[in-house]
């Protein structure tokens, strides 16, 4: 396992500047929230007119999370979720959708936001249960996040990693499969991984021109991959059927989820062994 200590050193840690968009806060003016400012409004609207169908794309995100949710603690039995880049709470979020399929639910979030962090204890101040908690930390610092969540999860049981639209904000750089292949070390088989990516081969005029818009107005750069990419993080796993798809293929619940226009590829995972 790589050592991140190091590279966790040279994080640095987020301040509150409302004078640049932040993608959480894009996504919650997307989502029509009201923790946003006019920066990211006008970073939201560049992407929208550059690719109009993002907002629904953005729902369909939030309905594939529902249903991968909804698999893991139902059916497959999980109890514990790892849920990183949670962004600003919205409708559905994963500990009510685990907790409604099974109150025993242990879910612990990730996120780095000063915004996130506030609301995030806000929604979990008498509206979760005890085994639910917030972890202030930035995804590249493995060791920490891990860390951090072992006062929640054990990690001696199966844990499911929801990497839920986050990866995307990581940079190649920063070797994104690698940050996901040591979470994936780190809990035992049995565990199962979540992954939705923007597409950087659907739409790909739409996808390039909105990517640009919002590379512009935000600090965090957005970076889009093919299908090939996105099933990379797949490697070593057993990749549940019907595969890394579009995300409104992914085990629809209706024609209408499977109608929803989102350039998305996603898909879930079980650890082997």
């Amino acid at each position: 396992m790589t050592d991140t200590t190091a590279a966790a050193a040279e994080v640095p840690r987020p301040v509150l500047n409302t004078s640049i968009a932040h993608i959480a806060r894009v996504y919650d003016y997307w989502l029509g929230g009201k923790d946003n400012f006019a920066v990211d409004r006008q970073a939201a609207e560049a992407m929208m007119q550059a690719t109009p169908h993002v907002v629904e794309g953005v729902r369909g995100n939030r309905a594939f999370l529902a249903r991968t949710v909804r698999y893991l603690a139902g059916p497959c039995g999980i109890r514990q979720f790892l849920d990183i880049g949670t962004g600003l709470p919205a409708a559905d979020n994963t500990h009510e959708l685990a907790l409604a399929q099974a109150p025993q639910s242990r879910v612990v979030y990730v996120d780095n936001d000063p915004i996130v962090l506030a609301h995030a204890r806000a929604l979990l101040t008498g509206n979760a249960n005890a085994f639910t908690d917030y972890v202030d930390a930035d995804v590249r610092d493995t060791t920490n996040v891990l860390s951090l969540a072992a006062r929640t999860l054990d990690f001696g049981q199966p844990v499911a990693v929801m990497m839920v639209a986050v990866l995307h904000c990581i940079p190649d750089e920063d070797d994104p499969a690698g940050i996901v292949a040591r979470l994936m070390a780190a809990v035992p088989p049995g565990s199962y991984l979540v992954v939705s990516h923007p597409s950087s081969d659907i739409d790909v005029d739409g996808v390039r021109r909105g990517a640009s818009q919002l590379n512009k107005l935000m600090h965090t750069k957005l970076t889009f991959r093919s299908h090939p990419q996105v099933a990379q993080f797949f490697d070593g796993l057993d990749v549940v059927a019907p595969g890394v798809v579009r995300i409104p293929d992914w085990r629809p619940d209706s024609e209408l989820d499977r109608a929803n226009p989102a350039t998305v590829w996603g898909g879930v995972a079980r650890k082997p062994g």
